[in-house]
């Protein structure tokens, strides 16, 4: 099921140098595997996040955390990214994951914890709507701003996530993964949306994930890829690959090698893109606390791989660095929408 409707799609100048964002989503460490847990709160990972800015600090890039409830309500997790969010060096937007977001403060989480609610667009609209808020003031009084960019938890929205998000202030969503179809355990589907930044309602934009086709089919992905992964025959998209044919690669280096990164980088370009959103998950700097990166060696592949792309990004692509919430005011023609000060 589509879940976002399209308002106006909206061009990126020709202009425009290649511009690179960066989103992490900075949550708990949790098993990926195992059934989802509200008891699962640790952010031990928070602690390592200074590994990955001092990466982005050399490049002058600035990226968005968004941050879930158990990072915001975690005093010194909280800490470390507000320190960086006080200098200038990060912005701070939300990311819901229901199972451990409570419904008001100080209780424990409500609502039915299974892989269907998950995706917080599927909850009744009201729990989502309270959930949100929870997480919004946590963020606030961890933070000292109010956030206005929003990611949801396994990339779930839903029917009624683009008219909570206008009511709570937020202007920005970056929750949609082109080219991909989440419904077979009853997530979105965004195969029928725009891989490029479109408005939902006139006062949010979408600017969704990074994600491109490779290949020799690459400029009819969009038509074969759904072809290949609706087989029986799993294997498909796998030999497609390895013949170079079609390839959907997402920017990430989770699961992904620099050459991987760069092939895609190049692809796009080459299609007219100009717009580019890198993301990866805070915990993948914590070994073991992801399948991506299992040891501190893996670690140190892992950010030699960011650095290595943003070095190549603004260098060998002559790209530039900006923020979501700055790219998405250029594009709609406003000043850079800024959280509110709580007072």
């Amino acid at each position: 099921m589509t879940v976002l409707a399209v308002q106006r799609r909206l061009a990126v100048p020709d202009s425009w140098p290649p511009t690179l964002v960066v989103v992490v989503d900075t949550e708990e460490e949790f098993d990926w595997t195992a059934p989802f847990d509200p008891a699962s709160t640790a952010v031990a990972n928070i602690a390592c996040q200074p590994l990955a800015q001092r990466i982005f600090d050399a490049h002058g890039v600035v990226p968005t955390y968004v941050v879930d409830y158990p990072v915001a309500a975690a005093p010194a997790a909280a800490a470390v990214l507000r320190g960086f969010a006080e200098a200038g060096r990060c912005e701070i937007g939300a990311h819901l994951h229901p199972w451990v977001n409570p419904p008001w403060d100080n209780q424990p989480a409500a609502g039915p914890v299974d892989v269907f609610h998950s995706y917080p667009g599927n909850l009744p609209p009201a729990l989502e709507r309270d959930k949100l808020s929870v997480l919004t003031r946590a963020i606030e009084a961890g933070f000292g701003c109010r956030p206005v960019v929003y990611k949801a938890g396994r990339y779930g929205v839903g029917p009624a996530t683009a008219g909570i998000l206008c009511d709570l202030g937020y202007g920005v969503d970056v929750s949609v993964v082109p080219h991909t179809d989440f419904s077979a355990d009853g997530g979105p589907d965004f195969t029928a949306l725009p891989a490029g930044p479109f408005t939902i309602v006139p006062e949010l934009i979408e600017l969704p994930l990074s994600v491109h086709f490779v290949g020799a089919l690459a400029g009819a992905g969009g038509f074969f890829y759904p072809l290949l992964t609706s087989r029986p025959v799993r294997c498909l998209p796998g030999i497609a690959a390895r013949l170079g044919l079609l390839e959907r690669l997402r920017l990430t280096p989770e699961g992904h090698a620099l050459d991987d990164m760069r092939r895609q980088t190049r692809a796009a370009l080459a299609r007219g893109t100009r717009l580019f959103m890198l993301t990866y998950h805070s915990s993948s700097l914590l070994p073991g606390a992801t399948s991506y990166v299992r040891s501190a060696a893996g670690r140190d592949r892992f950010l030699a791989t960011l650095d290595a792309y943003c070095r190549d990004f603004l260098g060998m692509f002559g790209g530039r660095a900006s923020t979501v919430a700055a790219v998405a005011a250029a594009l709609q023609g406003a000043p850079c929408a800024r959280g509110r000060d709580v007072p």
